[in-house]
Parts: C-alpha cells; sequence; structure tokens
C-alpha cells in the first residue's frame, strides 16, 4: 500500500461497542430455556464488513463449544436496516435479547435494558476505557457496553491533487478549492465525496456542521436548529452548488462512495479505520494519505463514534446469566482482540488497547482522539434524531439549509 500519513503526535487510544450475532427468527418474548434445556440467546448485529458474519460465528462456535447449555443465534442486518429492524422487533414483542447498535438512550428511558454492570463480571466492566464507559451512561448508569470506537479522517488520493495542482487540504476554503480543482479534471473523477443518503447523513452532517462551531445538543436537549449549525450546513450547499462533490450527494450512501474512492475516482472523503484496510484489499498502489478533517478555521477535530452492545431484559431476568457469559467470553482478550483487529476498528478495552497499540495503520486515528466530539446518545431523543438525519438531512442539496434544519428539529420534538 501507497500511503502517507500527515498527523499530529500519538495519543491514547479509543473504542467502541457494537456485537453481533447469527441466524433469524427471534423470541425475545419466549422463556428463557427451550425443549431441551438449553437457553438461546438472539443476537442482532450491523455488517459492518465482509468480514462480520463469519467473525461472529467464530465467536459464536466458541463460546458455544464452552457453554454447551446455551444456543446463540445470530442475525446481521445492513445499517441501513438496522434502527427499522429493530423498532419493528421491540413493536411485536421479539427484541433481541442482546443488540449492537448506536442509538440506546431511549430503550433505557424505556426500562428495556439491563444495566450493564448486570450482565458482566466486575473484572471485564472495569477492563473498559473510562471515558467509553461514561458516554454509555444514563443518570450514572452505563446501559451499554462499548463495542468499538472509531474516529473520522480525511482520505487523500496524492494522485489526483496532484494533477490538480492543489494540496491537502486543513480548512474549508482550501477544501473548496482544492475538491474544486479535482472535479474539473473530468473523466467521471468529483473532488470530494459527500455521502448525505440515509445510510450514515449523521455522521457527515457533524464533520460540517461541527467544524463549523455547532452542536446537535447534549443530554438534556437536542439543539439541531441551534444558529451555530448554519454555516457548516451553507457550506456544504456551496461545496454542492461549486461542483465540488460527487453527483446526487443528498442520496450517496458512505459505503458505495468510499468503494469510489478506492477505486481512484474521488479526491477526498471522510473515512473510518477499516478503510485502510478496504484500500489494502482492494486496491493496494492507491497513492492517499490520512489527514485531518479540514473545519472552518482549521481548528483540530474529529467525529468519534462508539456502537454499543446492549442487552434487552425480555424473560425477568431469566437469561441474565447467559447474556453474562456470553459478554465475558467476547470481552475476553483472546476472542475481543482478533475481532476488532479484523474489522479495523479501535478496541474499547484497556487490554485490547495494550494489544493493538504499535498498530501502524490505527495510529492516524488514535492521534486525532484527543479532539473527538460524540453524537449526544444519552439524549433520549437521540435515536429519534439519529432518524430524522437520515431521512431529512439529504435534502440540503435542493432545499435552503435553514429549512432543513428546522425541519429535523420539527421531527425531533414531535417524537
Amino acid at each position: 500500500m501507497k500511503k502517507s500519513l500527515r498527523l499530529g503526535a500519538a495519543v491514547a487510544l479509543a473504542a467502541t461497542a457494537s456485537l453481533t450475532l447469527a441466524s433469524c427468527g427471534f423470541g425475545g418474548g419466549d422463556s428463557g430455556g427451550d425443549a431441551g434445556g438449553k437457553t438461546t440467546l438472539d443476537l442482532l448485529v450491523p455488517s459492518y464488513s465482509d468480514n462480520t458474519e463469519k467473525l461472529w460465528n467464530d465467536v459464536i462456535d466458541g463460546f458455544e463449544a464452552e457453554n454447551e447449555d446455551i444456543d446463540v443465534k445470530l442475525e446481521v442486518q445492513s445499517w441501513d436496516n438496522l434502527e427499522s429492524v429493530i423498532t419493528t422487533k421491540i413493536q411485536g414483542g421479539e427484541a433481541p435479547d442482546i443488540y449492537n447498535g448506536g442509538p440506546f438512550a431511549g430503550f433505557a428511558a424505556d426500562g428495556l435494558l439491563y444495566a450493564a454492570e448486570d450482565v458482566v463480571s466486575p473484572e471485564t466492566f472495569s477492563d473498559f476505557q473510562d471515558s467509553f464507559i461514561a458516554n454509555a451512561e444514563v443518570d450514572g448508569t452505563a446501559y451499554a457496553l462499548p463495542l468499538i470506537a472509531s474516529a473520522r479522517a480525511l482520505f487523500v488520493n496524492n494522485t489526483l491533487l496532484e494533477q490538480a495542482g492543489a494540496t491537502a487540504p486543513t480548512n474549508w476554503d482550501e477544501l473548496l478549492d482544492a475538491a474544486t480543482k479535482v472535479s474539473a479534471l473530468g473523466g467521471g473523477v468529483a473532488g470530494y465525496g459527500m455521502p448525505l443518503g440515509s445510510e450514515e447523513a449523521q455522521a457527515e452532517a457533524a464533520v460540517w456542521l461541527w467544524g463549523g462551531g455547532g452542536t446537535f445538543g447534549d443530554a438534556d436537549a437536542i439543539t439541531v436548529d441551534d444558529p451555530a449549525n448554519l454555516p457548516g450546513a451553507e457550506q456544504i450547499k456551496k461545496m454542492i452548488d461549486a461542483g465540488a462533490t460527487q453527483a446526487d450527494p443528498g442520496s450517496t450512501d458512505r459505503s458505495p462512495l468510499m468503494d469510489i474512492f478506492i477505486q481512484g475516482k474521488i479526491g477526498m472523503q471522510v473515512g473510518l479505520p477499516p478503510t485502510v484496510g478496504q484500500i489494502e484489499e482492494n486496491n493496494p498502489e492507491l497513492d492517499y494519505s490520512i489527514v485531518p478533517i479540514p473545519t472552518q478555521d482549521g481548528s483540530p477535530f474529529t467525529l468519534g463514534v462508539m456502537d454499543q452492545l446492549m442487552a434487552f431484559n425480555n424473560d425477568d431476568g431469566a437469561k441474565q446469566d447467559a447474556i453474562t457469559k456470553f459478554f465475558d467470553y467476547y470481552y475476553s482478550a483472546d476472542v475481543y482482540v482478533p475481532w476488532v483487529q479484523t474489522e479495523g476498528f479501535l478496541p474499547v478495552t484497556k487490554s485490547g488497547a495494550e494489544a493493538l497499540q504499535d498498530e501502524e495503520a490505527l495510529a492516524p486515528f488514535l492521534e486525532v482522539l484527543p479532539n473527538a466530539q460524540f453524537y449526544p446518545s444519552t439524549n433520549p431523543k437521540w435515536q429519534a434524531t439519529d432518524g430524522a438525519f437520515k431521512s431529512l438531512f439529504g435534502q440540503i442539496q435542493t432545499k435552503p439549509a435553514q429549512d432543513v434544519l428546522t425541519e429535523i428539529q420539527a421531527q425531533v420534538d414531535a417524537s
């Protein structure tokens, strides 16, 4: 892989929480055991990569070999479908026993989740990085377990920027200039990959709104229509109107767009730690750099994301012991570290951080973590906010920026 890194000095690590299990057909309302005396755990997880399902099946095989009285059923969904699937299952009384996702505070507020310390041993709980556990708390109690963490950085196609006579940007003006020049190369090349489609619109929105000094709010209030968010929203429209992005960014999802970057057809795009492995696998000759995300004034910033692993109390505690055994098994270093390493994310445990501290591919992301900002995931309305961004924010391509922010806020307030 041809890669150059331009980032600051190394720092600590990060983590994120997200888990998955195999098979379909959940029975959250069933009894803790089946006819054979076994306990069945239903696990719903998103797909992070082509490796995800196999990785979870390997975990399950190892766990079941050590716990012959417990069966784990895995269901893997795309991120695009995950939230609608979990909502439908809960409404139908079929919540999974274990769920790997993002927003969790709404589930906790409805009394659906176990407290995290009730489903892991003290040894496992104490191994989590303190900052990530704090980000999983509601009113001082953690209701989710960190699974994996990630930070964002700007991936830059060095060849395209050189052909366009541009350099890697540090602020919005430089980014607009460089992206416009790259788009002018023609031949199906886009300057900046801007995914505003339903897969992860909230993440691209955060990159711009927060990069201009804005905020989505905090544990007490969601403030999408805060005036501080308007500069970032207006800058998105400025990029689109200047032809600095790919065609139709309002309906473009992140994953397929990143595939186009990897093919060498996009000058710059915000990416994740697993992007490094995807480039190595699919286009190892790509000449690229990883640099900090440009902001309005060039000040340091990254979007930090922590996916969660949470347990639904479906059977009045009947499955609590089985869930605890599964979590303790999964988070043991011999199981957890290879899982995180293969998916290319940042570990959330102290033992995992120690094991991966020398991983070169993770270094650029670990270095920007001190400047990370996180979604207000402990606000019970964050799940509604996340959904509103995914369904509405792409309209910014054609609607006034303020109108879009107002519409998202209204949907959140009505939830």
